[in-house]
């Protein structure tokens, strides 16, 4: 059964591995993107359990610095109760004083460990945004390429002649009818406009030359 599950396991994992292959082949710069967002995700995530190591080492600070006061206070009432022959709330200030000062040890420790624990912490969390942010750097530089290539690529099929190849005839066609058709306009309109002009002038020296006459 440990077999089968393993098996199973296997496949799925292969799986999935192959699919993230296919979209890494279809868009590299989405794929990683995604796992840029589950970098800053788990960056996150640390810097919540960061936050949370802080608020225990001020607890720590706090008891410690509780318990120190305590066995102070329990040492000064021990002193005053044998100073007053009074034994069994001496034997009581005493075992008390004890207490507190192990526990004062105790949390000197703790807290101690937990300061070292937060600057390993922080030294990595430090770390992992540096490297988080030089793979960032590093997505802008490959989205910079990926842009100039398809750019590129765009700007060959333009000014590649063959291209035009490609074109289907009809649609082709229909371009060379519309450029023949605004060409005809523009030399008819311009025609017209020169023959008005021509006759107008004609006109206008068949009349001076009537007037001449008579």
């Amino acid at each position: 059964m440990a077999n089968l599950f393993t098996r199973i396991k296997d496949v799925i994992s292969a799986d999935i591995n192959e699919v993230l292959d296919q979209k890494e082949k279809q868009n590299p710069i989405a794929l990683l993107n995604h796992y840029l967002r589950q970098c800053e995700q788990e960056t996150d995530k640390v810097r919540a359990l960061i936050e949370r190591q802080y608020t225990l080492q001020e607890q720590f600070t706090r008891e410690y610095q509780a318990a120190l006061e305590l066995a102070g206070k329990r040492k000064h009432q021990a002193e005053v109760a044998s100073n007053a022959g009074e034994t069994a709330l001496y034997e009581f200030a005493a075992a008390e004083q004890q207490q507190y000062t192990e526990r004062a040890e105790r949390l000197s420790r703790s807290l101690e460990q937990t300061k070292a624990q937060l600057e390993e912490l922080e030294r990595k969390y430090q770390e992992m945004k540096h490297r988080l942010k030089d793979m960032n750097i590093r997505r802008m530089e490959l989205m910079g390429r990926e842009n100039v290539t398809r750019a590129q690529n765009r700007m060959n099929k333009v000014l590649d002649t063959n291209s035009l190849s490609s074109m289907s005839s009809a649609r082709f066609q229909e371009i060379e009818n519309y450029l023949d058709r605004l060409e005809y306009q523009v030399n008819s309109s311009y025609y017209r406009s020169t023959i008005d002009g021509r006759i107008a002038e004609l006109e206008k020296e068949e009349k001076i030359k009537e007037s001449k006459s008579i």
